[in-house]
């Protein structure tokens, strides 16, 4: 699967979705979790802590206080604003964007699972031990989750969390570190990487560039790097307007 085709003549005209993923998202697959100030847009607390922009958006920050509460730290993945003192403000940091348009092979291994809610204090706590700050109690909304169990222990998960209508985010790709090496994280990945593929949606991803293992198992797996995305770590001051 190739990504979508633009016109030329379109070109200019229309930005890609994945150059603004979560604004894309909220726009999309997600708009029933959006909290939305005219041009501003994130997802419940509880849910992840991205925020977006429209980039044609004026007023931003005070849109944007409209709907953090003073003292909340938010994250944007892709257009960032500039902020006044009131903010404070972490970034950007470049980290890379990967797609992968090709089926990964998946020989037999454990047991993969559909994670319901359920099983979320069983995510969270996996999460909370080798993915901390992303995965939240409502996180789960955002698509399919699946695990691998050893006993009554999740010793692996990975899900999808920013979706459009072409395009298909693979995250919370995590091992419990007593289980390593494996090629469980391999086995989740193929599953949710192929069956987007089958829905006629190209699987993303995002990754640290510090995170050099993670980066070559993509790879490995055949992703390939589309762009460096910048992040940026915002927090409303407790007296900001």
């Amino acid at each position: 699967m190739r990504e979508p085709h633009v016109p030329a003549s379109k070109l200019t005209m229309t930005p890609h979705p994945l150059d603004n993923p979560v604004w894309a998202s909220l726009q999309s697959r997600h708009a029933h979790l959006a909290r939305m100030s005219d041009g501003v847009g994130r997802y419940p607390a509880d849910v992840a802590p991205f925020v977006a922009i429209d980039p044609a958006a004026s007023r931003v920050a005070d849109n944007l206080a409209e709907l953090l509460d003073p003292g909340e730290t938010v994250l944007f993945v892709g257009a960032t604003p500039s902020l006044s003192s009131g903010w404070s403000v972490k970034g950007p940091v470049p980290i890379a964007q990967m797609i992968c348009d090709s089926r990964i092979a998946s020989g037999p291994g454990p047991e993969i699972v559909e994670l319901s809610g359920a099983r979320v204090s069983d995510m969270l706590a996996l999460t909370a031990l080798v993915y901390p700050h992303y995965f939240r109690p409502r996180t789960i909304e955002m698509g399919r989750y699946l695990g691998i169990y050893e006993g009554d222990q999740l010793i692996a998960m990975a899900g999808e969390r920013m979706g459009m209508d072409d395009f298909q985010e693979i995250s919370a790709v995590c091992t419990h570190p007593d289980f390593t090496g494996r090629g469980l994280a391999r086995r989740l990945v193929a599953a949710l990487n192929n069956a987007a593929l089958d829905q006629g949606r190209m699987p993303f991803l995002h990754v640290s560039h510090e995170n050099a293992r993670a980066m070559a198992l993509y790879e490995r797996l055949g992703y390939r790097h589309r762009i460096d995305i910048p992040l940026l770590s915002v927090r409303r001051l407790a007296d900001s307007d």
